[in-house]
């Protein structure tokens, strides 16, 4: 039996009002690929349900979203949506058990910058805007890719094995000031922050998209697979 690894999911609300959970297949294949077996999280009302879930998984990757507002900096721009609280609400309770008990997961964009909030950090609502000096990393506002520096003596570092990398850029809001027991571990030419982690590496988060990169960032999918089947195995 693989590795169990849990993949969250956008939730969007429909021409008629209903709320869908949709899922890039991207974040799918990335796991697939790492040797993981990916499981779909489902929205959870409770956190008996999020605890029941939580059991059942090896490691968790929470996808990219629209915008966090927990230690919001500033007001929110026009061309960033706040996220569907039932799914704030779920997320939260599923990555607060894995944070806690330092058990492996990846946080990718929103995913990244909702770990951060839970640990009380601050965020900034539109980085552009609000720090002098700051290149555009929307993607909607025409950014393009960019070198990130990895940060020496980082897990991203040893895990990469390299001082650069070329990543994508897709968001509006970044990183203030990262939450308790985070350490930065890339920043892009501007100063923004693009990667965050725990000493230990048993969290990851990465500002840009892993599974959208061409290739993919599968390195860190591999990480994240071979985490989880260790800590398997320590449950016994």
């Amino acid at each position: 039996m693989p590795p169990t690894i849990g993949i969250t999911t956008s939730l969007n609300r429909t021409d008629r009002g209903d709320l869908e959970q949709r899922l890039d297949l991207r974040y799918v294949h990335a796991v697939e690929r790492a040797g993981g077996l990916p499981l779909i999280v489902p929205m959870l009302d409770t956190p008996e349900a999020a605890e029941a879930f939580a059991a059942m998984l090896d490691g968790l990757v929470v996808t990219g979203g629209p915008a966090v507002t927990d230690g919001l900096v500033g007001a929110l721009p026009d061309d960033i949506d706040e996220t569907e609280p039932l799914r704030v609400a779920s997320d939260k309770r599923l990555l607060a058990l894995f944070l806690e008990a330092k058990r492996p997961a990846l946080g990718i964009c929103y995913g990244m910058q909702l770990a951060s909030a839970l640990r009380g950090g601050t965020i900034y609502a539109d980085v552009e805007r609000d720090v002098d000096g700051t290149d555009t990393h929307s993607r909607g506002r025409g950014a393009s890719g960019h070198p990130a520096r990895v940060h020496p003596d980082t897990h991203l570092w040893r895990l990469t094995e390299t001082d650069t990398l070329d990543i994508n850029t897709r968001h509006v809001q970044a990183l203030a000031e990262p939450g308790k027991g985070l350490v930065v571990s890339a920043t892009a030419p501007d100063g923004v922050i693009e990667a965050i982690e725990t000493t230990d590496g048993t969290f990851m988060g990465l500002q840009f998209h892993p599974e959208a990169m061409d290739p993919p960032l599968d390195v860190v999918f591999q990480d994240l697979v071979e985490r989880a089947r260790t800590a398997r195995k320590a449950k016994g």
